[in-house]
């Protein structure tokens, strides 16, 4: 799936160019959206106590983004292990199509206690949205 966006002035720095910590917020921004379109809002699942921490993320700038410039950000479900899970991400410009940035995002289930929390027993309608998302999700 993907989501567009513009790029505003406050992301770049004093050349024009977009500052790489707003790369990870994009990514944020289209696994929200994501959620979203899968008819699975983050906010229902913390309405169902469930928390998603992320334990880790990737980033590999490839070419500048620049003010004014429009992306398409990528994202698809690039493995699910019950528990464990990460999301995979490509940036690009939505009028040349060149591809900006590529990156990753490992989160986890947890409830509000912290606790690992088994969404295929707990919260089938979860998994299955998560698992039909991608016809590539590898299954542990």
């Amino acid at each position: 799936m993907s989501y567009t966006r513009k790029v505003f002035y406050y992301e770049t720095d004093q050349m024009g160019i977009v500052h790489h910590s707003n790369y990870i917020r994009w990514f944020e921004e289209a696994r929200i959206d994501f959620l979203e379109q899968m008819n699975y809002p983050y906010a229902r699942m913390e309405q169902e106590g469930i928390i998603s921490p992320v334990l880790s993320v990737e980033c590999e700038y490839l070419s500048m983004v620049h003010f004014g410039d429009t992306v398409v950000v990528e994202v698809s479900v690039e493995e699910f292990k019950m528990v464990k899970y990460s999301f995979s991400y490509v940036v690009k410009d939505a009028i040349t199509g060149e591809i900006r940035c590529k990156g990753r995002t490992r989160h986890c289930f947890l409830n509000r206690d912290g606790k690992p929390v088994m969404i295929k027993k707990q919260f089938p309608e979860l998994y299955l949205a998560l698992n039909v998302s991608e016809g590539n999700v590898s299954e542990a």
